[in-house]
């Protein structure tokens, strides 16, 4: 039995890739923080394909609630598929912003550490004995942790990115003698809730991207939805420690 747990999936990439999954076959836990409604839709879109799902709170901010975020994993498991493990696990919680290098506070360093790079470390360290052998995790990470084609402004949030897809090789290397794959997908420009309304608020940075494109379009959340989804099955079962870029060729 297929069953993934899905780390940020009220809207967007995390939507995406939960209902690409459970087209695949799996059980999805999907998890909000604020956005309880957008969770239920990803819970009810998946159910009204025919899967099973169910949604469960969790702050990635706030370590402290990680053992008891593990027990109603177990209590889900148990009582919605007779499991006690899972298969996937997606990393994909998080938030954006840009501020200047200069202006950046240590507060917001602080905050993009604690939910991008510590929040993800510590929640895949809690879950780790509940993922199966031969299992699959996914780490969202993002072009702006690339080394070309940089924007200014995303020196606190790239550079957590660009730990993000260290820990990636890092976790493929320890965790491989389970066999257990890990990899981690950067999406470019993508038009989702997570961009706060800025590709319409701002049509002429829209089109400087897209003409940024080598595939002529901005991303949308079931570009990287469904490189996750490949990712976690039996598809990329060879595929381990590598970042994969889903950006249709930006800045190519």
């Amino acid at each position: 039995m297929s069953i993934t747990i899905v780390v940020g999936a009220s809207s967007g990439i995390g939507q995406a890739a939960a209902i690409r999954a459970a087209e695949g076959g799996s059980g999805v836990i999907v998890t909000y923080n604020a956005n309880q409604d957008g969770a239920l839709e990803t819970v009810a879109r998946i159910q009204e394909a025919g899967g099973t799902a169910v949604a469960l709170p969790l702050d990635v901010g706030d370590s402290a609630t990680f053992p008891a975020f593990r027990a109603a994993v177990e209590r889900a498991l148990a009582e919605t598929w007779g499991a006690r493990t899972v298969t996937g696990l997606v990393n994909n919680a998080g938030y954006g912003g840009g501020t200047l290098f200069a202006d950046t506070t240590e507060k917001q360093l602080d905050d993009f550490y604690r939910v991008i790079f510590k929040g993800p470390y510590l929640v895949t360290q809690t879950l780790l004995p509940l993922i199966e052998d031969g299992g699959s995790i996914v780490n969202t990470a993002s072009s702006s942790a690339g080394t070309a084609g940089l924007s200014e402004g995303y020196s606190a949030y790239g550079s957590m990115k660009g730990a993000v897809i260290v820990l990636t090789r890092y976790l493929a290397k320890e965790l491989g003698a389970r066999g257990i794959r890990v990899n981690s997908v950067s999406p470019g420009p993508t038009n989702t809730p997570f961009a706060g309304g800025a590709f319409e608020a701002y049509p002429e940075m829209t089109a400087q991207l897209v003409e940024r494109t080598a595939l002529g379009r901005l991303g949308r959340p079931d570009d990287a939805g469904s490189a996750i989804a490949f990712l976690l099955s039996d598809g990329g079962r060879w595929v381990t420690a590598q970042n994969i870029e889903v950006t249709g060729g930006f800045n190519l």
